[in-house]
């Protein structure tokens, strides 16, 4: 297993890119390892996948966080993780299953472009709370222009 040759740039605000350690122990398969504080910024206290994604014009996500921090990696597969922070758009394809985007707070997320293998691992700072999420664009660029 090859680490990336070169990290993402980030662009968006309330976001950033977190590298996981692996140790590559083939042909009997790779470790990677996410410890808070560490390579994960917060406390953990959900953990979610995705995977299944066989419909290739699938979109998941449209949505963003008020208060919610989370940490997405693709640890099978790939896909286009896109970006808004109310000023400026981004478009990232994930592949490396070291190398996650932290969504912050107040950043419109939307998945996009998956492969038939892709999955995704979510790792976020909290429970699931539906009065976090911000489901409406609208509502998203009047919060985020305050």
């Amino acid at each position: 297993m090859k680490p990336s040759r070169k990290l993402p740039a980030i662009r968006v605000a309330n976001s950033g890119v977190v590298r996981l350690k692996s140790v590559p122990d083939l042909p009997d398969g790779n470790l990677f390892i996410a410890e808070v504080k560490r390579e994960v910024p917060f406390p953990i206290k959900r953990v979610y996948f995705i995977n299944s994604l066989a419909n290739p014009r699938a979109v998941r996500g449209r949505h963003a966080h008020r208060k919610l921090e989370q940490v997405i990696f693709c640890v099978s597969g790939s896909f286009v993780l896109h970006l808004d922070d109310g000023r400026k758009k981004q478009r990232l394809r994930l592949h490396e299953p070291a190398i996650g985007i932290r969504l912050g707070p107040r950043l419109w997320h939307t998945m996009s472009d998956f492969s038939y293998d892709c999955v995704i691992l979510v790792l976020a700072a909290e429970r699931y709370d539906e009065k976090d999420y911000i489901r409406d664009y609208a509502e998203f660029r009047r919060l985020v222009r305050r």
